[in-house]
C-alpha cells in the first residue's frame, strides 16, 4: 500500500500543519473596496487572477503601495508572502 504524501509533509511542516489557503486566508484579506477599486488591473476575488499577479500585487502590498487608502500591517503581508512563497494553494 503506498502512503500518500500529506501538502504539509511535502512542504516539511509537521503533519497536521495546514498550508495556506486563498479561499480561506487570501481572499478574506481584500475587502470589496478593494476588489472594485483594482478590478481595471485584475480581479482580487478570483483565484486565477490574484494567482498570476502575485509577485506584483506582494511587491505592491510590501512597499505600501496596496491597498489604496493605506498599507497593511506586517502581519497581513507576510500572510500573503506566505501563500506565495507556498505555492499559492487554492
Amino acid at each position: 500500500m503506498r502512503r500518500r504524501v500529506t501538502r504539509a509533509a511535502a512542504s516539511g511542516r509537521p503533519e497536521g500543519d495546514t498550508l495556506t489557503s486563498f479561499a480561506s486566508d487570501i481572499r478574506p484579506l481584500f475587502r470589496e473596496k478593494d476588489v472594485e477599486s483594482m478590478s481595471q488591473s485584475f480581479d482580487l476575488s478570483d483565484y486565477d487572477d490574484v494567482s498570476d499577479n502575485a509577485q506584483a500585487i506582494l511587491a505592491a502590498l510590501a512597499d505600501g503601495k496596496m491597498p489604496c487608502d493605506g498599507p497593511w500591517p506586517k502581519s497581513k503581508v507576510d500572510l500573503f508572502r506566505q501563500w506565495v512563497n507556498e505555492g499559492q494553494p487554492r
